[in-house]
């Protein structure tokens, strides 16, 4: 990964606000979604995308490519809004999300999706699959890394605890887990559903390194995977972020886990993210 400076914090920063627009219009068009948990993710996404990540748009098939893998992929918007941005695809397909023989499902295809590494959706599945791939990487003598994003709520899950356990176990250096912290899932606050606590504690004893960040922060973001770089064997980023950041209204709300913006909220929503973006 290069370095960074602060016209890249200043332009990530751009990115992620565009994105966060994009995850608006996306749902709002819908009618359909899950924008509370796609804004959560943006800043580390567009961080991914935007700098950090050896990507090719025009050959998304690039055997030499990192790979990312959204495990909460019901979070999927923020995915579509940064390939699009990126230039997998024409933005014009942000306009078909959730529709009948859209590329852009209500949950991540790879036979449907230009730049998505591997389907989603079921909860829980995600760091197996990407930990096959950083083996499959290994195998290869090949050099990508691999990104997996989990949700807190989705490291419930004890399909996750034996993928970390194999990671450990095989010294994965070409992965790094990104936990989503944002303490909401759909039925509430994690904490009173199935508590995850401590989250940090749990990534160690798995033989994990764990570096923790604020989510949101951009410096923290890339000083961690520029960390996660040169660490021997799996990083686990363990970023606490805000539920909904960056719409006042959807902060730290649950029920925006799964509801869509109507028009006068789309409407305040862009009023508020015009906003912040005049201030980058």
């Amino acid at each position: 990964m290069k370095s960074y400076t602060g016209e890249d914090i200043r332009y990530l920063k751009q990115q992620a606000n565009v994105i966060r627009k994009d995850i608006i219009h996306m749902t709002h068009k819908a009618k359909a979604g899950h924008p509370g948990g796609s804004l959560s993710a943006t800043d580390i996404v567009a961080a991914l995308y935007f700098h950090v990540m050896n990507v090719d748009p025009k050959n998304p098939e690039w055997e030499d490519r990192d790979r990312f893998i959204l495990s909460k992929g019901h979070a999927c918007p923020v995915w579509y809004a940064a390939l699009a941005e990126k230039g997998y695809f024409g933005i014009e397909h942000l306009d078909t999300l959730r529709q009948f023989h859209s590329i852009l499902q209500g949950h991540p295809d790879m036979k449907k999706t230009p730049g998505i590494d591997m389907t989603s959706g079921s909860l829980g599945n995600g760091l197996s699959l990407g930990i096959g791939m950083a083996l499959a990487a290994k195998r290869d003598k090949r050099k990508y890394n691999v990104y997996v994003m989990l949700g807190d709520g989705e490291i419930q899950e004890g399909m996750v605890w034996e993928a970390a356990m194999s990671a450990s176990h095989y010294g994965l250096d070409n992965i790094v887990a990104i936990v989503d912290y944002n303490g909401l899932q759909v039925d509430g606050w994690t904490k009173e559903v199935m508590s995850v606590h401590p989250v940090v504690e749990k990534w160690e004893a798995f033989g994990w390194n764990v570096i923790e960040i604020d989510g949101h922060n951009m410096n923290e973001i890339l000083d961690a995977f520029q960390m996660a770089h040169k660490i021997k064997g799996p990083v686990a980023i363990v970023a606490n972020t805000v539920k909904g950041k960056g719409i006042s209204f959807m902060e730290n709300v649950a029920v925006w886990h799964g509801l869509a913006p109507n028009d006068e909220e789309a409407e305040q929503a862009f009023k508020e993210l015009a906003k912040e973006a005049e201030l980058i």
